[in-house]
């Protein structure tokens, strides 16, 4: 995984490019979303810049969703302590909501009735387990008999990125499923981070769970499991930066994509993020850290955790050296050795390896002979951010009815 452009970010981004049943014998009603990364220039080294501002928009997008949970609930989330109680740091400039580059996932998306294409009838979805909430710029509810204005102004606000506009209801559809009556703000206006080259998509679409809406509303997803139409309330995902390889499943599991007898589940112990416990995280069969809180979160390349436990893991490798900007410390280890210091990571009694092509993500400047490790340390967390570096490597399953994720080997 390299950096090009400097409106490179982390995550592979990916087209939905069209719907089809999913081959697995569980139902009708599943559908499954071919995935293709959209190609970039790559400049075969890191784009540091854009490599921080991605980390810091992290940071801002849990103080958001952390803010909102505790408006929901009248109570602080567990994880929101230390980060909630930091001063927020900013780095050297304007932190853009999404740069352009690999952090999306393209999906079609029509709304209302009759319904409403945009963008040459594709509107641009980041499918972001971190997150619940959808806006977008291009609703137009006067269109639409169904549209319900909800009489509330809202602002959605992501570090320094504005994005505001009247929150509506109306009906959804995604890959053939209806999402009846969804609330979403149709953002009227916003900060310069939402516009093009710094915001490339029309909207942006949340999977968590609605104690984190800032719009105190449920998910895209929640919504139309509790339509009842879907043979099993949840989604799965396969992620990949190869062309054609990843997927989005919802309603079930793609069981040609993992193999059947590695498929671990554990308990979500916070509802609200997609958080779990990480049992352990080792390195060369030795551990660095245990029973740790996590948040699975598919809106994140990197695996963010605290400065302590970052350094800890990093520690006594020959060669590696780290280096911090703001709240954020990225480490670098020789380019020749990096394959030698993968993770593996825990959940329910199996452990998940990282592989070096994963978790290398370039040399850290042109000609350099040191790479970037995919940890990375946040002075303002206390938990594991677990984002595409691990997720690439497993099958994921979000199953909302049980409340669990599972991890299943690659087939």
């Amino acid at each position: 995984m390299k950096f090009s452009s400097p409106f490179a970010s982390l995550l592979a981004l990916v087209s939905i490019a069209a719907a089809s049943l999913a081959p697995n014998g569980r139902g009708e009603g599943v559908i499954r979303f071919p995935l293709t990364r959209k190609n970039a220039d790559v400049a075969g080294y890191v784009d540091m810049s854009a490599l921080n501002a991605q980390l810091i928009h992290v940071s801002n997008k849990y103080r958001q969703t952390f803010s909102a949970f505790e408006a929901n609930t009248g109570s602080a989330h567990p994880l929101s302590g230390k980060m909630m109680t930091s001063i927020s740091k900013r780095g050297d400039g304007v932190v853009p909501l999404i740069n352009q580059g690999t952090d999306l996932w393209y999906g079609e998306i029509d709304v209302g009735t009759p319904k409403q294409k945009f963008n040459g009838q594709t509107i641009l979805l980041s499918i972001d387990t971190g997150s619940t909430d959808l806006c977008h710029r291009m609703y137009n509810a006067a269109q639409s008999s169904t549209a319900k204005d909800k009489g509330n102004f809202s602002v959605l606000s992501y570090g320094q990125g504005l994005a505001t506009g009247d929150q509506y209801s109306d009906d959804i559809f995604l890959g053939g499923y209806e999402a009846p009556d969804q609330t979403f703000l149709a953002a009227s206006s916003y900060s310069s981070d939402f516009w093009y080259p710094n915001f490339e998509p029309d909207g942006l679409a949340g999977f968590a769970f609605e104690s984190i809406s800032a719009l105190g509303a449920k998910s895209v997803f929640e919504t139309i499991s509790d339509s009842g139409v879907l043979p099993e309330s949840m989604f799965s995902v396969k992620l990949s930066s190869i062309s054609g390889e990843s997927e989005l499943c919802i309603g079930a599991t793609n069981t040609n994509l993992y193999v059947k007898d590695t498929l671990t589940y554990t308990a979500v112990t916070e509802e609200g993020y997609w958080e779990v416990n990480l049992e352990a995280v080792s390195r060369n069969g030795s551990t660095v850290a245990s029973n740790s809180a996590s948040i699975i979160d598919t809106g994140t390349t990197f695996i963010i955790t605290s400065d302590n436990a970052a350094e800890a893991y990093y520690k006594d490798i020959p060669g590696s050296s780290s280096s911090t900007q703001g709240e954020v410390t990225y480490y670098t280890i020789p380019c020749n050795t990096i394959g030698s210091y993968t993770p593996t990571l825990t959940f329910g009694g199996r452990g998940f390896n990282v592989s070096e092509k994963t978790f290398n993500i370039g040399p850290e400047s042109s000609g350099s002979s040191d790479c970037v490790g995919g940890i990375a340390g946040m002075s303002s967390v206390d938990f594991w951010v677990v984002g595409g570096i691990f997720l690439q490597n497993v099958y994921t399953v979000f199953d909302n009815k049980n409340l669990q994720v599972g991890f299943a080997e690659l087939a």
